[in-house]
């Protein structure tokens, strides 16, 4: 199949003007511009969590650990708060 030539590029735009009206592309351009701004605003704003969430999450995780670590460390299995001697 070969690829689109000028004709075809140029029966759809007039098949394009003929379905929407000149007067609505404008406004049918803008709002695709718009979706396509916000959509790329959300993109950056979810990798911007997922970079903050990583550090946050492993941080907690270590900490976790260290908590559990000390409460094994106990005698008593970390039961009661008073050290035993």
């Amino acid at each position: 199949m070969a690829g689109l030539t000028g004709w075809h590029l140029l029966a759809l735009v007039v098949i394009i003007l003929l379905l929407f009206g000149a007067a609505k592309l404008p406004a049918l351009a803008k709002s695709m511009g718009q979706s396509a701004r916000v959509f790329k605003g959300e993109m950056k704003a979810m990798k911007e969590d997922d970079a903050t969430a990583a550090p946050a999450s492993s941080d907690t995780t270590v900490s976790s650990t260290a908590a559990e670590n000390s409460a094994a460390r106990k005698p008593d299995g970390g039961s009661s708060s008073t050290p035993t001697t």
